[in-house]
């Protein structure tokens, strides 16, 4: 028996989902007898101890982990969440959510955080100034709490964080497109600065430079009362071949704003996106993206801060993680 082996190893060594393993775990009645048998056998083969960690944690009987937001409702958000929750499960942490929707909060917020003695926090929230964010992670410092960026950009090597590259992601899609022959690509971004969504900007930028097209990025609004009415507005004279978005709900706002005025996708116009939510394969055509393993992110996010809060960890490792994207081709495109 080893005490290194981790919930990764279980669900390598299984070939089921990390999920699965924390419904096995935590959850047993809701996983199929054979499955849970099969999974089983493998923690005892491997000498898994979800709860080893854990009680190495300490002071309280109770581990308690605070995840910073700004919107739960996003599709990636609640889908990270899920990710996060599993791991924390297996775990037995206590999670408690705080959200902060703009600047003028943090110190509010900050307060509540300290406040609830919560042993280790997972940052999710992209939306604030760099400015904001310094000064959350000031205060973490100066209160000893463990932090993990997730899916957040933050370049201090210091700070531990889990994303995908962005930049890269961004330019590898518009490079598909441009192979495509598209010449007229847009960047459908937030008019809201998103530390994710300035990665992706840059590395579209750096696809339509390299290639002598002109950069174009229309800035709009995620909600779609809103971004509507600006699509509307955009197809007045704009010679346009392809539109690539940061999030699925802008593009699948935006294809059915284009079909509405009598363009075809992806005859006239290929639309692909970020993220890779459900949105994508409810829309018509279906959504070319970039598959962004959102969940995965929560959940490695959640182990590394497990070895953050851990007093016997020594060496944590690599605690700036990128994690593997892909695109997922689909009928929106050529």
């Amino acid at each position: 028996m080893s005490s290194n082996v981790t919930i990764y190893d279980v669900a390598a060594a299984s070939g089921y989902s990390l999920a699965t393993i924390s419904r096995v775990l935590n959850h047993p009645e809701k996983v199929k007898p054979a499955t849970r048998e099969k999974v089983l056998k493998v923690i005892e083969e491997l000498g898994y101890r979800p709860n080893m960690v854990a009680r190495g944690l300490a002071s309280r009987k109770t581990t308690t982990v605070g995840i910073i937001i700004s919107d739960i409702t996003r599709a990636s958000v609640a889908e990270m969440i899920g990710g996060i929750m599993d791991i924390s499960d297996t775990y037995d942490y206590s999670i408690k959510i705080f959200q902060i929707h703009d600047e003028i909060q943090v110190k509010d917020v900050m307060r509540n955080v300290v406040a609830e003695q919560v042993d280790g926090v997972l940052y999710l929230n992209d939306e604030l100034s760099e400015a904001a964010t310094e000064e959350i992670k000031e205060v973490l410092k100066q209160s000893n709490i463990p932090f993990v960026f997730t899916n957040v950009i933050n370049e201090d090597k210091n700070t531990a964080s889990v994303a995908i590259d962005y930049l890269k992601a961004a330019y590898d899609m518009t490079r598909t497109l441009i192979n495509q022959g598209k010449k007229h690509i847009y960047l459908l971004s937030t008019a809201r600065r998103y530390t994710v969504n300035i990665a992706k900007e840059q590395g579209y930028i750096n696809a339509m430079q390299e290639s002598g097209l002109e950069p174009m990025v229309f800035r709009t609004s995620g909600e779609t009362s809103i971004n509507e009415v600006h699509f509307k507005e955009f197809f007045q004279n704009k010679p346009i071949d392809a539109a690539i978005a940061v999030r699925n709900s802008i593009a699948v706002s935006f294809m059915n704003v284009a079909i509405g005025k009598g363009y075809k996708v992806p005859e006239d116009i290929a639309v692909a996106s970020f993220q890779n939510t459900r949105y994508a394969v409810l829309a018509r055509p279906k959504l070319t993206c970039i598959d962004i393993p959102v969940y995965d992110i929560g959940a490695v996010a959640m182990r590394l801060l497990t070895k953050l809060m851990s007093k016997k960890t020594k060496d944590v490792g690599n605690t700036k993680i990128i994690l593997p994207h892909n695109i997922i081709i689909r009928n929106s495109t050529n």
